[in-house]
């Protein structure tokens, strides 16, 4: 298996440092707010947000299964739970459920209420495709998925939203760039491949991105963090493509996407082989410490 390159200038938006430091502080707000009025696409969204502690609405790291990065509120008190998916996990629709679910259970005050709730956002950012059960979904990178009554397909309630970016599918060029759509999908793919800036993407905004990005600015305490978030990211990517090409010599492939045993199997050994410690492997998988130590010989 071929290994990707990553060049000494600009971070890498899919790590977790990467993604934390680009889009997960207030200096770098005005990112986070661009993208998700690009990718929402909702006129009037976000004028500002409020970033919120994640742990007071019970996401912590020991909770959580995948890289939960953002919950934040704009003006009007509308919730967003932002995160960014490395690689394909079992249930991870069940578990966007869940996670867009916690905001709108807190909102619930106590004593009497009229239960009004403000409209909760989930937007996933996916380096993996979710959705490929028709053939027109190869070239829908952004899938929207509301509530809806199955008889009238009208919507039923605008109170919770879903927003996926699938990143395999975007695959224009620096010459195809037209939109600022175009623009950040472009980057979160490319950004760390690139040795100068292109010259189709200009403005503020990118500007802002350019310089938060640039891997010299970072102190040593930081570059070791962001040394280790590399590693962290290659072995996921690596193990879920090994895994998946012997998949697929064995008929598994399809096994994994249902979520079937013996293609997690497949993936958890192939964690093992590689020496990825337990904590990531309990992350790739969904799988509990003990569910992982029973199917291998990991101790």
């Amino acid at each position: 298996m071929k290994k990707e390159k990553f060049y000494l200038r600009y971070l890498d938006p899919l790590t977790d440092f990467g993604f934390h430091r680009l889009f997960g502080t207030e200096s770098s707000k005005e990112l986070l707010i661009n993208f998700l009025n690009e990718i929402i696409k909702e006129e009037g969204l976000i004028i500002d947000i409020n970033y919120l502690p994640t742990e007071n609405w019970g996401f912590t790291e020991k909770d959580r299964k995948a890289v939960f990065d953002f919950f934040c509120t704009n003006e009007k008190g509308e919730y967003f739970v932002v995160e960014m998916q490395r690689a394909r996990q079992p249930f991870f629709r069940d578990r966007s459920i869940f996670y867009a679910s916690v905001p709108i259970r807190k909102q619930a005050p106590r004593g009497v209420w009229d239960f009004k709730l403000k409209t909760v956002y989930f937007v996933a950012i996916l380096d993996f495709i979710l959705f490929d059960e028709f053939e027109e979904d190869k070239n829908q990178i952004v899938e929207y998925v509301h509530l809806s009554r199955k008889r009238t397909k009208t919507i039923y309630s605008e109170k919770l939203k879903f927003v996926f970016v699938e990143l395999p599918k975007f695959k224009k060029t620096e010459k195809e760039i037209e939109t600022n759509f175009d623009k950040w999908l472009f980057l979160l793919r490319n950004l760390y491949k690139m040795e100068k800036r292109p010259a189709a993407i200009q403005g503020k905004i990118f500007d802002t991105l350019f310089e938060l990005a640039e891997i010299r600015q970072l102190t040593k305490s930081d570059m070791e963090k962001y040394k280790k978030s590399v590693l962290e990211y290659r072995d996921v990517r690596d193990a879920v493509v090994l895994a998946f090409e012997e998949g697929e010599e064995k008929g598994i492939k399809k096994g994994f996407e249902k979520g079937r045993e013996e293609g997690l199997t497949s993936i958890i050994q192939k964690c093992v082989q590689m020496n990825m410690p337990i904590e990531i492997i309990v992350e790739l998988t969904g799988y509990s410490k003990e569910q992982i130590v029973r199917y291998t010989s990991y101790s």
